[in-house]
């Protein structure tokens, strides 16, 4: 019996979602459509998955890693994401989309959830990095602090990632004000960094023009947010 038989099975209405199914699709792209009936879906969706993979293993091999994880986060992520709530979603039509459930993830506000779980986890991830480099001094302003003043400097990060984390997967207002300080600050502190460190400036350039384009799609998706 597969989950779609299941869930016409059930007592439960027929929009009730598939939770078994979305579990499937977050292990292996498509295997979640699949147990729900959706033959040629799964097929489609489980070819692309093996195209961004190989899209990935090729950057890898030929621009390097720094490139590959950037398409991993900016592409590949978001995909996997979008297929396995696909599975989740009960089919609403003869012919299932992915662009449909785009569709409705917009619509619910999800999109601002995803960003805060990667909110929320760069958070754990700078604390790992400040207990594993305790040497590392952040620079603010060009200027790197010592003692003290260095290590409030450097648990800004931790913090102000968690909160705006919070904020984003509670699709709240004061979410998106610790963000935008969060990026008022960024912008201002990479602009200085470029102007009076030596190069390389690879990153800073990086991190400048990726703050900029998501600063913009914050604020077009600003009312969004509920108080």
């Amino acid at each position: 019996m597969t989950l779609s038989e299941d869930n016409e099975a059930s007592p439960r209405s027929a929009g009730f979602p598939y939770k078994s199914a979305a579990l499937l699709s977050a292990v292996l792209p498509g295997s979640g459509q699949l147990a729900k009936g959706q033959l040629r879906h799964s097929i489609a969706i489980f070819a692309t998955g093996l195209l961004l993979l190989a899209a990935t293993w090729s950057l890898i091999k030929t621009v390097g890693p720094g490139a590959s994880i950037m398409f991993l986060l900016l592409l590949v992520l978001p995909w996997w994401s979008l297929q396995s709530y696909d599975a989740y979603l009960p089919a609403t039509s003869a012919i299932p989309s992915l662009f449909h459930t785009l569709k409705v993830a917009y619509g619910r506000g999800h999109d601002l959830r995803y960003l805060g779980a990667h909110f929320f986890l760069t958070a754990f991830m700078d604390i790992y990095i400040i207990v594993a480099n305790p040497e590392y001094g952040l620079k603010i302003l060009g200027t790197t602090f010592e003692g003290t003043w260095g290590i409030l400097w450097k648990l800004q990060s931790p913090v102000f990632h968690l909160l705006i984390g919070i904020g984003f997967l509670l699709v709240k207002r004061w979410g998106l004000l610790v963000y935008l300080l969060y990026a008022a600050f960024g912008l201002v502190n990479a602009t200085v960094n470029l102007a009076v460190l030596p190069p390389p400036h690879r990153i800073r350039l990086t991190f400048l023009v990726l703050l900029a384009v998501f600063t913009a799609y914050i604020l077009w998706r600003r009312k969004r947010f509920a108080p």
